[in-house]
């Protein structure tokens, strides 16, 4: 300990005035519910920063120590000498009871996965002028039930990455802090504090005893005490006591562990070391806690012997265990809690249960490269949590990590745990394997894989490998391309979902991120050729099937379905053949080694090329039992496939989105310049303004204003849910997004002014109501060329959808909707591009040869309107794949090759007509007789 020498401390809580923390809401809402809570939010900070008043009561103020603390620590004035407060009081994630009046009861919608915990951590800690005795200062932060509820999609399936949707109803924990002052005597371990917290704007006055040991071991090191109110019993305020349970985290000693090493009570696995992996002490702690859930195997007659480790006969046998740490030291001393539960989810915040948990202590041995732990049971909690106290410490476990995993053996940790008491003794349980889930996420450096069913598949892969490659270049089996997301069907048509992803190729194990490490990147990379051809893989198959999926005989209920499979790659076929375990372990119920597996398991998988343009980014394959149709393990084919999207049409679909975008922006600010240009040539030759067409200024116009009335994010939204897995963020997407709107609004804005002028220039001249009526001409004309459009449209989509898929929801009255709305938008699309139409009509009707519109801005728009269908002739030619459209959207027009050569042919056209009318007449290219005798000129009124 370093000691400080400075002015002694000043009061902890000032009067004058209040400030206090409120911890109410959830962690992490959800963006909606955010916008909701900021009002809320900044009335509840002003009204608990205001100074303290007679009808306010102050929660920090003093509240005096001796009426409540002095019987157990005596109050001490402190000196100036300040002590480092982490070596001295701390504990995290605690049990506790009561306090449900302020701290929310455990909501049974959650169960575990809404757990309550207590933390304590001391902020400042002082020498007092009483020996061995010390004032503290710290803060206690009680963590409540959950409330809320969640929708969406979990983030991630152990290997893989699963599309996330932000929950509707934000989820979230109560979190109550109380600050705290008091003292604390080295020589008895008592803690005595008082303080105030604060809760739904009620202050609580509270004092907090506690037994925590100044030096611990093993059977030492539990932290206990109470919680109590001193608000008077007509409060509202008032709440129950709240008992408290922790382990000491400070000044601990690792005595019983080394005792039993030099006794040789770990001799399991003394002569596997060849067969195990070594760890550095400082990786030790972490290594194994990351393993997550162990799964426990029986290995004892359950029914003659008690078999279970938390003590007590008869029940439900735990089927999972996991590691919590608690203390870990770099010479590979280790401290844990050892969960017991039957669920296999690893919730690493879950806080210390006394009924459900053990406490040990382990080192790790370098020599023999196992880990060894003494547990030890919790006692006396059935009436009060303060009353407890460690009572069995005879158990004991080995752990160790296997150098090789094969086919039936995937679990990179295992180990085993036995009571040291004999048979007859009370507490005595019987002998558990353990191993950590199948296919988990720990890989040691010096691992390897045994593939020791490849010389099974001959007489199961020889037809599949005898595929003929027609030509095309297929994943490399090193790459993240390999693995997918998946449906499988079975014979019925029930799906379910799950995904496929390689374990290792030949030597290398694949990391557990979205792609594969660097380092073995550019290994590939040198020896590319020398691995080309058949490669030597093994996979993970998980799948989780509906209600009524049907595997075989067996319903499956929801329990994921699991598949351990081996097998070969063919790099010049695609093709991926493998023989597959499926497990089939049922927890409490002990099955021998061989009888937990199902391993006459085919898996055959096609990979598309990479290369292909046709469409068929499909993978297929199918899983099917090699057993008779008789054998209670026989299932029926399931047929799985995916859409697969490999790296590089990953990269070309970036790459291709950035350039939509970047074109989007170009043609939106083109569009701004041309109407800028015109607007200047009006303004130059004001008399041409009356020569413009109402009729196509206001279908420009409503050619801006539709998408930004329509909620122009649409356009973004459904492609940035599609490559936020890329992307990882929709920043990018959401800035260029503003500046598109902001573009468009510019040019409507602009596109209006037009249409305002030309209006104001007819109004305001009397002389021109034979243009209104060219104008009326060409309304008449257009209306029910468009009403025509619509109705061929609506036409075309009745016939195409009337008999086409068989799902109900296709024929839903709400697909059936948005499938037209789409075709609307489509022809909407074409009516804008055909915009000068109208002019061309007009000239026609009025016979006008004025030069009213700029060639910078009919020429200008029209090749605006062109660009889009230009580029989806060229991204035809490439790859079919990709995640979405942004610029060309097929929803805002009508695209294919058809369309394209239709569309841009008619729009050089439409610039042809107008050049000819505005120089030659508007009837210029009429036959003779439709032509008339004169064109339309303005003449100037003579006023008398």
């Amino acid at each position: 300990m370093v000691a400080n020498s400075i002015p002694p401390p000043s009061p902890l809580f000032p009067k004058s005035r209040v400030w206090f923390r409120v911890w109410v809401f959830p962690m992490k809402p959800s963006r909606t519910y955010q916008s909701q809570l900021i009002p809320l939010a900044i009335s509840i900070f002003f009204t608990l920063t205001i100074p303290t008043t007679s009808s306010i009561p102050g929660p920090f103020r003093q509240i005096p120590y001796s009426k409540s603390c002095n019987d157990v620590v005596p109050e001490a004035n402190p000196t100036s000498t300040r002590l480092n407060s982490d070596a001295y009081l701390q504990f995290n994630n605690a049990y506790f009871t009561g306090g449900d009046s302020i701290l929310g009861q455990k909501s049974p919608q959650f169960g575990r996965n809404s757990p309550k915990s207590v933390s304590f951590r001391a902020q400042s800690v002082f020498e007092t002028e009483i020996n061995g005795v010390l004032r503290v200062e710290g803060m206690m932060t009680f963590w409540g039930s959950s409330f809320g509820g969640v929708s969406g999609n979990l983030t991630r399936r152990r290997l893989r990455l699963i599309n996330y949707r932000s929950p509707r109803i934000p989820v979230g924990r109560f979190k109550v802090g109380f600050w705290l002052h008091g003292f604390w005597s080295e020589a008895s371990g008592k803690l005595c504090m008082v303080g105030s917290g604060v809760n739904y704007l009620r202050s609580f006055n509270v004092v907090l005893k506690l037994h925590y040991p100044q030096f611990s071991t093993l059977d030492t090191s539990l932290v206990s005490g109470t919680l109590e109110s001193l608000d008077s019993s007509d409060n509202l305020s008032r709440f129950e006591p709240v008992s408290i349970l922790g382990v000491s985290k400070v000044n601990y000693e690792y005595k019983f562990v080394d005792r039993e090493i030099e006794n040789g009570g770990f001799g399991a696995y003394d002569n596997m070391e060849n067969e195990s992996l070594g760890l550095v002490f400082h990786t030790a702690c972490l290594g194994f806690r990351s393993a997550g859930r162990f799964e426990l195997e029986y290995m004892d007659d359950c029914g003659s012997v008690n078999c279970n480790p938390l003590g007590g006969g008869g029940g439900i046998l735990p089927g999972f265990m996991s590691f919590r740490g608690i203390d870990c030291t770099g010479n590979g001393k280790v401290r844990y809690l050892l969960d017991f539960s039957n669920s296999s989810y690893n919730g690493f915040r879950y806080p210390f249960n006394p009924n459900t948990m053990l406490v040990a202590e382990g080192a790790w041995n370098g020599k023999k490269k196992h880990l060894d732990l003494v547990a030890c049971r919790i006692l006396n909690t059935m009436d009060s949590v303060t009353k407890a106290l460690f009572g069995d410490c005879s158990i004991r476990l080995s752990l160790r990590l296997p150098s090789t995993l094969s086919l039936r053996n995937r679990s990179p940790v295992v180990g085993q745990m036995w009571s040291s008491k004999g048979t007859n003794e009370l507490g005595y349980f019987g002998r558990l394997e353990f191993q950590s889930l199948s296919n988990g996420n720990t890989r040691v450096e010096g691992l390897k894989y045994d593939y020791s069913e490849i010389g099974n598949l001959r007489k199961y892969c020889s037809k599949e490998m005898t595929y003929k490659s027609k030509g095309g270049k297929y994943p490399n089996g090193y790459s993240s391309d390999m693995r997918f997301d998946m449906t499988v069907r079975n014979s019925k048509g029930q799906v379910a979902w799950g995904y496929s992803s390689p374990l290792s190729v030949d030597d290398w194990f694949y990391e557990l991120r979205p792609i594969f490490t660097s380092s073995a990147e550019s290994e590939v990379q040198v020896n590319n050729n020398s691995h080309s051809g058949i490669l030597n893989v093994s996979y993970v198959i998980n799948f989780r099937p509906p209600s009524d999926f049907k595997l075989g005989g067996e319903i499956l209920s929801t329990k994921p379905v699991e598949i351990s499979a081996e097998g070969t790659y063919d790099t010049k076929t695609g093709m991926l053949c493998m023989i597959g375990c499926r497990h089939l372990k049922s927890h409490g119920k002990r099955l021998a080694k061989n009888e937990s597996f199902d391993c006459e398991v085919l898996i055959n998988i096609q990979y598309p090329p990479l290369n292909t343009n046709d469409g068929s980014n499909i993978i297929k394959g199918t899983i099917q039992s090699n057993r008779g149709k008789s054998d209670s393990l026989y299932f029926g084919r399931l047929d799985l496939s995916a859409s697969s999207i490999f790296t590089s049409q990953a990269k070309e679909s970036i790459w291709r989105m950035d350039l939509e975008i970047t074109m989007v922006l170009i043609s939106n600010t083109l569009a701004c310049i041309f109407v800028g240009s015109q607007l200047f040539y009006v303004k130059k030759y004001p008399d041409v303004l009356p020569f413009i067409s109402v009729v196509m200024l206001t279908v420009l116009t409503l050619a801006h204003m539709i998408p930004l009335l329509l909620n122009f994010e649409a356009l973004f939204l459904a492609n940035r849910n599609r490559q936020n897995v890329f992307l990882g963020s929709g920043g990018w997407l959401e800035l260029n997004e503003v500046l598109v709107r902001v573009i468009t609004m510019v040019a409507f804005l602009l596109q209006f002014r037009l249409l305002q002028q030309t209006w104001s220039a007819r109004v305001g001249d009397g002389s021109l109501k034979s243009l209104w009526v060219s104008d009326k001409k060409v309304f008449f004309l257009s209306l029910p060329l468009y009403i025509g459009g619509g109705l061929i449209i609506w036409f075309v989509h009745q016939l195409k959808y009337s008999y086409k898929g068989t799902s109900p929801r296709l024929r839903h009255f709400g697909y059936r909707q948005q499938f037209f709305w789409g075709d609307i938008k489509s022809f909407a699309g074409l009516i804008s591009d055909g915009f000068l139409i109208p002019q061309i009509a007009f000239n026609v009707f009025c016979n006008s040869r004025e030069k009213a519109l700029s060639p910078s801005f009919y020429v200008g728009t029209t090749v605006v309107r062109l660009l889009p269908h230009a580029y989806d002739l060229y991204r035809a030619r490439g790859s079919t794949w990709y995640f979405g459209s942004i610029y060309a959207n097929p929803e805002m027009d009508y695209y294919s090759t058809a369309w394209d050569i239709i569309v841009s042919c008619g729009g050089l056209l439409f610039i042809v007509l107008v050049y000819l009318q505005q120089r030659f007449g508007g009837r210029c290219f009429l036959p003779k007789r439709f032509r008339g005798s004169s064109a339309y000129e303005k003449v100037p009124v003579v006023s008398t």
